[in-house]
């Protein structure tokens, strides 16, 4: 127990001082400056180039959106998250150990060329997700806290990372076996990571993009509209999976764009009777079980 005790305090003091090195210290390869650049690249493109005319320049759950942006990206870890992390991955390769088995990588993919190495992480990841993204919807105790994010009833870019703490450990859990099986840690590839930022805050963005014939590649604003609708095709748990690919959806028949819908009604049913604020957010899918 001291082992893995002293892994959460050194995972705590690790990343307070990564914070602070992020946040003191701009560098390109900075996490903190880079979303604080997305998201402001983004919002003047919607402030520019607005899809939904009507819908003002700061609009609804702006402010909430943007406090759920650095509470995932950041505050999360700090809290708790990357300590707590730290020790499970080490209690899992302990466990692994009883077993004899010291090491999770069944394909060597160090010797690829770093662009091959790239596009698999990249489609494998996303694959991952996409199918997660599916249990959220269909796994009844998921969509509890998925309902988060769905709450969104106007769209702008910082919707994107407005979502349910507990998703962080669903995805993370989900992708730490077969990624490590492949050699990559959650942590590789830096750009990988900004650029599906990029694809998300797009993603959610009040812009008209579709991408031209890579729409059925690429995820796009008018695609993912429809994955916020909040009247989907009868019988349907959800469509338009996909995180930055929609090739998926494709592949396996989820993907579903009646029309633009520029101004389809957001949300879910009695999505107005959803709480408004964070914490109320974040503690309804346990309260509410209770009532």
């Amino acid at each position: 127990m001291e082992k893995y005790f002293k892994i959460f305090l050194d995972g705590y003091y690790g990343y307070w001082n990564y914070l602070k090195s992020e946040i003191l210290y701009p560098s390109w390869q900075n996490y903190f400056y880079w979303l604080v650049g997305l998201s402001l690249l983004v919002w003047l493109l919607e402030i520019v180039f607005p899809w939904r005319k009507n819908q003002p320049i700061i609009r609804k759950d702006f402010w909430l959106d943007a406090f759920y942006m650095f509470f995932n990206f950041f505050l999360f870890s700090l809290i708790v998250y990357n300590s707590l992390s730290n020790v499970f991955v080490e209690v899992f390769n302990d466990f692994l150990g009883l077993f004899g088995i010291t090491n999770l990588v069944a394909i060597e993919v160090n010797s690829w060329p770093i662009w091959g190495q790239f596009l698999l992480m990249f489609l494998v990841a996303d694959f991952i997700q996409w199918n997660t993204h599916r249990l959220l919807h269909r796994v009844p105790w998921l969509w509890e806290f998925h309902k988060v994010h769905h709450s969104v009833e106007q769209m702008g870019f910082a919707a994107h990372l407005r979502y349910h703490w507990m998703e962080t450990i669903v995805y993370k859990s989900i992708q730490y076996v077969p990624l490590a099986m492949i050699g990559f840690g959650l942590d590789d590839f830096f750009i990988l990571h900004i650029f599906t930022i990029a694809i998300g805050h797009l993603n959610h963005a009040n812009i008209r993009l579709t991408y031209g014939p890579l729409k059925y590649i690429l995820n796009n604003p008018v695609m993912h509209l429809w994955h916020h609708a909040k009247h989907l095709p009868e019988g349907s748990h959800g469509v338009n999976y996909g995180i930055s690919l929609s090739i998926w959806d494709y592949l396996f028949g989820t993907a579903y764009i009646p029309n633009e819908g520029r101004d389809e009604p957001l949300g879910f049913e009695k999505v107005e009777e959803f709480p408004k604020t964070f914490w109320s957010q974040i503690s309804y899918p346990w309260l509410r079980k209770k009532s």
